[in-house]
């Protein structure tokens, strides 16, 4: 099954290129692309899923071998929030996670069932 976010890419990929016409500026097509996408959320707040359900496998500040999945990030802070976010250490694949219904669910529970099914 093909990601809703995915779908909406190669729906609009012929209209984007690396030099949009100058008629139509790239914030307007990514207010569009964010428009058009449902799938698009904000990262719920009090939640953390991802931060514990996936594996990290690349080296992080004091975890040089990764996390495991199921494992809290040790990053992860009392209010759910990263320690790394916007930092250069951040691991690339928290970088590109990106909240989406598919895999956060509508609440936290469901998002830890989610990830961690998928982590398996």
């Amino acid at each position: 099954m093909i990601s809703p976010s995915l779908h909406l890419y190669l729906a609009l990929r012929p209209f984007v290129s690396s030099s949009l016409s100058p008629s139509v500026p790239q914030s307007l097509f990514f207010t569009i692309l964010q428009e058009r996408n449902s799938s698009f959320m904000e990262c719920r707040p009090d939640c953390g899923a991802c931060c514990i359900a996936i594996s990290i496998s690349s080296s992080l500040p004091g975890l040089p071998g990764g996390k495991p999945a199921g494992m809290r990030c040790i990053h992860l802070l009392d209010d759910y929030k990263c320690a790394l976010y916007g930092k250069p250490d951040r691991p690339k694949v928290c970088a590109d996670f990106k909240a989406e219904p598919e895999f956060c669910g509508r609440n936290r529970d469901e998002a830890l069932k989610i990830l961690s099914e998928l982590s398996q």
